[in-house]
């Protein structure tokens, strides 16, 4: 009788091991609660998507991964969901997190521990100018919106105006988080190299209940466009009490999900965000030529959760994943090095993922081949509008519908 005990014993011990070594885990840092919740859901579901096409195809390289989620609501949390997923949970790697503040919270303790960490949505730039060797974005960076909202002044709204860009009169507002300040920052710099007639810059805390007083002061400045990098909560209060305040420039341009979300629209009204632009992750009115796949992804996205993408950080989040887990598969082996070794050889040109982005990182683990597009509000979609490649409408003029 005890030898059959220890028998069954040690076969169970050798199916446990068997199990471990046919798994492997990945952490999924995100804000599943709290005022980021809705966003950081969606981008989840990206990397849900990604992990659920891989384990159908086998794996990686024959194991199953399996996703350890860890809830951050603000740094410290963050902080401490990074510590858990690391050392209790013993992730091989990290996925996350869409919000910057977030993720430079978390990156620096999956770089003390020696985890690779992909950081999926997140834009801030000094997330990846810290020198750090295990950590990778696949995401554009606050420079590049900022880069695309200033330009699109020359380049898209100026034109569909008929008039001189320097002639507008252009407001910075901004949420005062690092995510907000950063974009603002660049938007800032880049708009005394183009020489555009920024007139106002005006930031508030994105938890405030009030824009009135930005509202009426860009209302009294005479200001033709608004330039606001916002999350979602302040991106509604600003359409609702410019209404209230019937200020209506001529243009209005969001950086982020704040304006790609279908809820914000929603809240707002879609007569009220008609004609808004938006600088963001690539959306779902996109031309399949730029980005080929998308249609595939909608599919699978609508399949899964029984509904539409909620904005394109689904989108980024997924393609970035794939990206990533060839790289995983393609590595020696997963330690930090080996991985580090395999994302560096990755040459995907710009066109050749479902996001249209291409995929080539530099020694800091920036993405290099990435830009996002612009997007406007017309009649309850929001639908490509710029560069030509993409777009599957011509930009129109005016904010709301009369």
């Amino acid at each position: 009788m005890k030898l059959l005990m220890k028998a069954a014993l040690a076969a169970g011990l050798a199916m446990s091991a068997t199990s471990a070594i046919a798994q492997v885990k990945i952490g999924a840092l995100y804000p599943f609660s709290g005022g980021l919740a809705l966003l950081g859901d969606e981008s989840f579901r990206g990397l849900e998507l990604a992990t659920e096409e891989r384990n159908a195809a086998g794996g990686l390289n024959g194991k199953k991964l399996e996703i350890v989620k860890g809830d951050a609501v603000d740094p410290n949390q963050a902080v401490g969901e990074a510590r858990r997923l690391t050392s209790v949970d013993k992730v091989a790697v990290v996925f996350g997190t869409y919000s910057s503040s977030l993720s430079l919270a978390a990156t620096q303790v999956t770089e003390l521990a020696g985890i690779p960490y992909f950081e999926l949505g997140a834009i801030s730039d000094p997330i990846t100018e810290r020198g750090f060797k295990n950590l990778f974005r696949s995401n554009p960076t606050a420079k590049d919106f900022a880069a695309s909202m200033v330009d699109g002044i020359a380049e898209a709204i100026a034109p569909a105006l008929g008039v001189d860009a320097k002639s507008l009169k252009v407001a910075i507002i901004h949420e005062d988080s690092l995510y907000g300040q950063t974009v603002a920052g660049y938007q800032s710099a880049r708009a005394k190299e183009k020489g555009v007639n920024v007139v106002e810059t005006l930031p508030y805390s994105a938890k405030t209940v009030d824009l009135t007083p930005v509202i009426l002061r860009l209302k009294s400045a005479g200001v033709d466009v608004v330039l606001q990098t916002a999350y979602q909560n302040d991106a509604v209060l600003f359409f609702r009490q410019a209404k209230e305040q019937g200020f209506k420039p001529k243009a209005v341009m969001g950086a982020g999900g704040g304006y790609s979300l279908r809820e914000t629209a929603q809240a707002v009204g879609y007569e009220n965000i008609e004609g808004a632009l938006d600088v963001d992750f690539t959306q779902y009115k996109t031309n399949p030529a730029a980005a080929p796949g998308i249609g595939d992804f909608v599919t699978k996205y609508k399949a899964k959760y029984g509904m539409e993408p909620r904005s394109g950080h689904s989108l980024a989040n997924y393609v970035g994943a794939k990206v990533f887990f060839d790289a995983m598969a393609s590595a020696k082996d997963l330690s930090a090095p080996a991985i580090r070794e395999s994302v560096l050889k990755i040459d995907m040109p710009i066109g050749s993922t479902a996001s249209g982005w291409g995929m080539k990182f530099n020694d800091a683990g920036q993405n290099t081949r990435v830009k996002p597009f612009l997007m406007q509000w017309q009649g309850g979609e929001l639908v490509t509008v710029f560069p030509a490649n993409a777009a599957v409408a011509k930009m129109k003029t005016g904010l709301g519908q009369n």
